[in-house]
């Protein structure tokens, strides 16, 4: 069969993951780290050319043998983000990537012009955020109007990727739900929102329609099989956006389990054979990337809170993990609030990071050191309960990004959530579902729920149960957090 390549296009770096499915085993994972730019006016951004580069040189750390061995690819890709194309499918635009928070009146523009935010959640399922796509549409408009006027294609991130492997421009309905413009009740393009959000151009005529099953779009071309070092004419997949490729690498397939990512943003989320919309708008109603519906909850400060700390104190991983080891639970009462860049959820693109209840005694670094990470996992454990009440629970949550790998992250969400943790043998989550779903195309006919069981592997070292003398200690804790977030939330809204 030979192996296959899930490629993850992330925010800090792009990932690829060669997976062989005979041996069940990972071959080679590689990366190459990708260079962001942000202002001071919310603006972050990056070069699409970028994103090939850096896909490049992390397939030539891969031994030339491993990577003619692949005989199928997946793409998993960072959200939200507005790749603007020409009629030439030249990109004409730097991206505006989903941290991106410089859009807010371009959302409120929209949202108005729509009939108001409590319509579009109604109409469309998911609010008008500055994260998605569609205020990006709108900036552009605004903003450059002579380069939008060459506007003639809209993708996604992965869909980037897709067209430079195969030349076709194509979208699927998972990392569709994320653009703002996407009904996922009916699965359909919002005519009305594209009307919205420019009335004087026909924006549908710039969108590919979007694929609900996994499928080869294409097959991957000469000429990038030659700057890769694949074989050309192997069969690309649909691919997705990088939570509906997580969700597929946890096992998140069927209903019953939550899974929560600790990367740059966080994320929590549980599928379901419905669409479920939250009329708060704090849930996003997302299309999973398996035909079925992903609830999800992001924030915008996950890992990002635990760098920035970290740095502050000049610690490494090793030593980091010892010193919130050594501080004690609730970190004697220091609460660090993580908006550090803005915030989605609660939706603050003007947030800033708070750090509240210092005194003479608590101002320690250990304290502040394990309040960021607290504060990041209290920020998802208000998605979960916002999740529950939705209906949408599990009995078990699945870890999976960078701060899996951290023995006390682990513990402290198990704690936090009061739920076992499960940690997988591949622990790549959004590149491994992409390799998951190349592996489909392969084998036709196939399920991919029974692929992920066949081919996931719990890493019972690393999986752990709440500790019953905590759960109840960081529920006071967290009531204490949620009335932080709540203090604060007036000083940036």
């Amino acid at each position: 069969m030979g192996t296959v390549l899930g490629i993850d296009l992330g925010t800090q770096a792009l990932k690829v993951l060669i997976y062989d499915p005979e041996g069940k085993s990972t071959k080679a994972v590689e990366s190459a780290s990708l260079d962001l730019y942000q202002s001071d006016c919310g603006a972050a951004e990056q070069q699409a050319q970028w994103w090939l580069k850096a896909l490049q040189q992390a397939l030539s750390n891969v031994p030339p043998k491993e990577r003619r061995a692949v005989k199928a690819i997946a793409v998993s890709g960072q959200q939200h983000g507005f790749v603007a194309l020409n009629s030439a499918n030249e990109v004409i635009a730097p991206v505006k990537l989903w941290c991106d928070t410089s859009t807010q009146q371009q959302c409120d523009d929209i949202t108005r012009d729509f009939g108001g935010p409590e319509a579009v959640i109604d109409q469309l399922g998911n609010p008008i955020l500055p994260g998605y796509t569609a205020s990006k549409i709108r900036w552009l408009k605004d903003a450059k109007p002579e380069v939008y006027r060459h506007l003639d294609g809209i993708l996604l991130p992965h869909d980037f990727l897709n067209l430079y492997l195969t030349g076709h421009r194509c979208m699927e309905m998972g990392d569709a739900s994320g653009t703002g413009f996407f009904d996922i009740s009916k699965r359909r393009w919002s005519e009305t929102m594209l009307s919205a959000i420019d009335p004087e151009r026909d924006l549908r005529a710039m969108l590919p329609e979007p694929k609900k099953d996994n499928e080869a779009i294409g097959q991957l071309t000469q000429v990038a099989a030659e700057e890769l070092g694949l074989s050309a004419g192997i069969p690309v997949a649909i691919g997705g956006g990088d939570n509906m490729m997580g969700a597929i690498g946890t096992g998140n397939v069927t209903a019953g389990r939550l899974t929560l990512s600790l990367g740059t943003s966080g994320t929590v989320y549980g599928h379901c054979d419905q669409p479920v919309i939250d009329p708060k708008g704090s849930i996003a109603g997302f299309c999973s990337s398996t035909g079925g519906w992903l609830p999800l909850l992001c924030t915008m400060n996950c890992t990002v809170t635990t760098e920035l700390m970290r740095r502050l104190f000049s610690t490494d991983i090793e030593d980091f993990e010892r010193r919130i080891s050594q501080a004690p639970l609730g970190s004697e009462g220091v609460i660090t609030v993580p908006f550090f860049g803005g915030e989605r959820t609660p939706n603050l693109p003007h947030g800033q990071g708070c750090i509240l209840g210092l005194n003479s005694a608590n101002m320690q670094p250990n304290n502040l050191l394990r309040s960021a990470i607290e504060g990041a996992t209290f920020a998802l454990k208000f998605g979960i309960d916002e999740l529950a009440g939705l209906g949408v629970t599990g009995q078990q949550i699945v870890l999976t990004g960078g701060g899996a790998n951290s023995p006390q992250w682990r513990q402290l969400v198990a704690n936090i959530a009061d739920s076992p943790v499960t940690v997988y043998h591949n622990n790549e989550g959004a590149a491994f579902g992409a390799a998951m779903q190349a592996l489909q195309v392969l084998t036709p006919g196939s399920d991919i729920a029974s692929i992920v069981d066949e081919h996931l592997v719990a890493d019972l070292a690393r999986c752990c149960e709440p500790e019953p003398s905590a759960v109840g200690d960081y529920a006071d804790h967290y009531q204490s957090y949620q009335r932080a977030v709540d203090a604060i939330t007036t000083l940036y809204r």
